[in-house]
């Protein structure tokens, strides 16, 4: 079903985080940007469509009044609204969102770190844009920053801060399949594994709080009104977001989900562990039951690899792109 296409080199190898890829289609150019955290750098890589060309750009993270910042960054993750495409870069020190070629910094917002040293990290992670004018960001305290980004120019300000979970988010995920009557819109997860499901707008609601399991939930995506999870048991869970109800529970992979993506046209979801394998499903909605149910379409191994990022080109899931920790390339399988 997919075949493997020649691999992209990056300038640096992929740190161990969950969700470390971002891909963003530039259609008009013809051009795909695709973005790889390396413990404080940012690797840019934007490549044809014929394959023919790439350049580089590598970001460091950033911090005011500091040449050159040491601090680690967790994510890099291109955010698309309807009036602009923006990167943003979660680090141990802040958060900086730059137009998405990396050219220019647009807005910086600096994490509260505490006067003395504290046994909890501070961070930023968690990345999506959601609506038509918000960028969410998580922290390690478990309040999920809320962003109004105007249409054009860098006066980005701080709206609200929603403060549901107690343990540091590792995902956010917005509604995907582009459906304007979903109650839901926006999908929030932590570290101790719960979900919170949210309505955006002028303010944030909280709809629904799907407990964990003491287990991490480290991708989660939100599609056609389900909830989408992946955890570090190796399952994918399908919960239908405004009443929690489980639809499905998959023993996807033998270890910990680095990454989840849906292909929002098709329906397929990609989902990629430690345990190297990248793993195609079909989700299908069944309309008697207004549920969603999940098929096993097609494997991908990448040998000895612990795979960190996994994610669509197109929203067809006509390819997909993998990395893995330590490897220092991105991988492209396309759709034979």
């Amino acid at each position: 079903m997919f075949h493997k296409e020649k691999s992209i080199q990056i300038k640096n190898s992929a740190s161990a985080l969950y969700n470390n890829l971002s891909v963003l289609r530039i259609a008009p150019r013809r051009l795909t940007y695709f973005t790889v955290v390396h413990a404080n750098v940012v690797n840019m890589v934007s490549a044809s469509w014929d394959g023919l060309n790439y350049s580089h750009r590598q970001l460091q993270s950033k911090e005011p009044n500091v040449a050159t910042s040491t601090s680690l960054i967790m994510q890099a993750a291109f955010c698309v609204l309807p009036s602009r495409d923006l990167l943003v870069v979660s680090s141990q020190k802040g958060i900086q969102m730059y137009e998405s070629d990396g050219s220019i910094m647009v807005y910086w917002h600096a994490l509260d770190t505490p006067e003395a040293p504290t046994e909890q990290a501070v961070f930023a992670r968690g990345i999506s844009a959601v609506s038509d004018n918000y960028i969410c960001v998580g922290v390690s305290s478990g309040a999920v920053l809320v962003f109004d980004v105007p249409s054009k120019g860098s006066n980005i300000t701080l709206s609200e801060v929603l403060e549901e979970h107690k343990e540091a988010i590792t995902d956010i995920a917005a509604e995907c399949s582009g459906s304007q009557e979903r109650l839901a819109s926006l999908v929030t997860a932590d570290d101790g594994g719960n979900v919170c499901v949210w309505k955006s707008g002028e303010e944030f609601q909280l709809l629904n709080k799907i407990p964990g399991l003491d287990i991490t939930c480290s991708s989660v995506k939100l599609w056609k009104g389900t909830v989408l999870a992946g955890y570090g048991n190796g399952q994918i869970r399908l919960y239908e977001a405004v009443t929690g109800i489980l639809h499905a529970e998959v023993n996807a992979h033998a270890r910990w989900i680095y990454s989840l993506d849906v292909a929002p046209f098709s329906g397929l979801l990609l989902s990629a562990a430690e345990d190297s394998f990248v793993r195609v499903w079909h989700l299908a909605m069944t309309p008697e039951t207004n549920s969603v149910e999940i098929a096993h379409l097609h494997n991908e191994c990448v040998t000895d690899t612990q795979i960190c990022g996994a994610k669509f080109c197109d929203g067809d899931g006509y390819a997909f792109a993998v990395t893995g920790y330590d490897l220092s390339e991105i991988i492209r399988y396309v759709q034979s």
